[in-house]
């Protein structure tokens, strides 16, 4: 065999690994936003923001020798975007993360909130979480936002 035999050997052997599907690769389809609830897509919606965030902020903590955040700004991340302003308190070493709606105008939850505990539950719930969101006429209540089974 030449001195490039076994590289190509090994680049075939890993390109034919690669090509087989695997069914616990494939992500999780979420229902189209168009068949949702307006409260659930408004939810859904600062729901990926929130679990980014928190994921971030954990992240950080355990980076830093148990040294959470204080601010957004500390762990890189903007408080603002176009659409939504976002918020970080730490309760405890936990990270609370507020996401809302910079123009609340036709939406039906204004802000959510959610702590280190979604990303427990969402890891023990194939991805479903639970955060607690503020509605237009200002009460609070948890709304379920993930993927659907």
């Amino acid at each position: 065999m030449s001195r490039t035999g076994p590289w190509v050997v090994l680049a075939l052997a890993l390109a034919a690994a690669g090509c087989g599907a695997d069914e616990g690769a494939t992500p999780a389809t979420r229902a189209p936003a168009s068949t949702l609830a307006p409260d659930r897509r408004d939810a859904e919606e600062l729901g990926r923001e929130i679990f980014e965030l928190v994921d971030r902020a954990v992240d950080y903590r355990g980076s830093h020798r148990g040294r959470p955040a204080a601010s957004l700004r500390q762990i890189g991340i903007d408080s603002l975007t176009p659409a939504t302003a976002r918020y970080l308190l730490s309760v405890d070493r936990e990270p609370l993360v507020t996401v809302k709606y910079r123009k609340p105008e036709g939406r039906e939850i204004m802000s959510c909130r959610g702590d280190s505990q979604i990303l427990e539950e969402a890891a023990l719930n194939g991805g479903r979480f639970t955060l607690m969101c503020a509605t237009r006429s200002g009460a609070q209540r948890p709304i379920l936002v993930g993927p659907d089974r």
